[in-house]
């Protein structure tokens, strides 16, 4: 039996592929579920109108990260931090710090999506790396000073 997968399952493939399972595995499993319909021109036309609208989503998606990224690589931020002996701070800057520090200059960044590297401990000017969409990335100046 020819079935659609409506979301990613792993031992069969991604959403929308049309794959051949036996029937009592769709039957019994597959659809009652919900991961996956019958292969008939219905849930085909529905399944290509769904796709559209995806790819439309996914699109925009990108492009809004563009434009994101681009104003995020303009954007230079300071981290006052307390420091000791050496001039070494106590602990370190973290993700959630640069979030709260571009929040405050109006780009409100996930700290998930924030990829540091290694722990900034230091004085100095760092490049972090902001994670936006797939393969579309930010760079953010961040200089770490003496409170």
């Amino acid at each position: 039996m020819k079935v659609i997968l409506k979301q990613d399952y792993e031992q069969l493939g991604k959403t929308g592929e049309v794959v051949e399972v036996k029937n009592g595995y769709a039957r019994n499993f597959l659809i009652p579920q919900n991961i996956a319909a019958p292969a008939n021109k219905r849930n085909m036309k529905i399944l290509e109108e769904e796709l559209k609208m995806v790819d439309r989503r996914k699109n925009k998606e990108r492009v809004q990260a563009e434009k994101f990224a681009e104003e995020l690589g303009k954007v230079s931020i300071t981290a006052a931090v307390k420091v000791g002996e050496d001039e070494r701070l106590f602990g370190s800057v973290t993700s959630q710090m640069i979030s709260d520090l571009l929040k405050e200059k109006g780009y409100d960044v996930d700290k998930k999506k924030i990829d540091l590297e290694e722990p900034v401990k230091a004085l100095g000017v760092y490049t972090v790396n902001i994670k936006l969409y797939h393969d579309i990335n930010a760079k953010v100046r961040l200089w770490v000073v003496k409170e």
